[in-house]
């Protein structure tokens, strides 16, 4: 029996599915707000089990664990976090993530601001960098012997 492969959304409605506790209704808040956030994010399904959102580069990756539901920013440490959402993986040069634990609620305009801001990151500093890498060098043939 083949069955069609099931896509990122599909698997990231069963893994909330399948989050029967605070988890599934913090995760289904946080994937609803980063959706909301820009029109053109889009959902991945990496790592063997990972939720991603993405847009001209990666934005986010999210995790349920035991007591948590962990939201990982690709390039938290780039942006500016007016509202202190993050609250972990401050010490790293990268990425920044916010720990929500049981009775925490998702501030929506802040995290959508966060979001918007990696999207700038993103644009302003992945895209840059993937075309001047991309670029073929110019050949100055004037000065060819």
């Amino acid at each position: 029996m083949n069955k069609e492969p099931i896509d990122a959304s599909e698997r990231i409605d069963e893994l909330i599915a399948g989050l029967t506790d605070w988890r599934g209704k913090t995760f289904a808040s946080v994937r609803k707000v980063m959706l909301e956030a820009d029109p053109e994010i889009i959902e991945e399904w990496k790592w063997m089990g990972s939720p991603v959102w993405s847009r001209d580069g990666m934005i986010a990756v999210a995790n349920a664990h035991k007591g948590k539901v962990k939201v990982t920013f690709a390039h938290g440490a780039g942006l500016d976090d007016p509202d202190k959402l993050f609250n972990a993986g401050l010490e790293g040069n990268a990425r920044r993530a916010i720990d929500f634990l049981e009775g925490d609620k998702v501030n929506a305009r802040a995290l959508k601001n966060l979001v918007r801001a990696a999207i700038v990151y993103n644009q302003t500093h992945l895209k840059k960098n993937k075309t001047s890498a991309s670029a073929p060098a110019k050949v100055d043939k004037s000065r060819a012997t």
